[in-house]
């Protein structure tokens, strides 16, 4: 069952995110991870959310994801992330 990532982001150095951009694709594709969206303009339609940049991936299922987020070679680009951004994250399961 296809299982999604989506995130909020807000950047802090967008200089540097461009680093990180570059550099997390083929890790999310090893994996099995396409991009859905990648920071679209959006448009909040009920609630209060309020959500900088959204991005979305689709992967083959949950232990994709988490393989991903746990691959040794992302541990460096996780970092970076968490040094130059705010993130939220959430993962749930598609239709089968």
């Amino acid at each position: 069952m296809p299982s999604y990532l989506i995130v909020n982001i807000d950047i802090h150095d967008s200089a540097k995110y461009e680093t990180y951009k570059t550099a997390v694709v083929p890790l999310v594709n090893r994996h099995g991870g396409e991009y859905l969206v990648r920071g679209g303009k959006h448009e909040v339609i009920e609630g209060d959310w309020d959500p900088v940049r959204i991005v979305l991936f689709r992967f083959p299922d949950r232990a994709s994801i988490q393989a991903f987020i746990d691959d040794p070679d992302y541990r460096p680009l996780k970092q970076l992330r968490h040094s130059i951004a705010t993130t939220e994250a959430v993962v749930v399961d598609g239709i089968a």
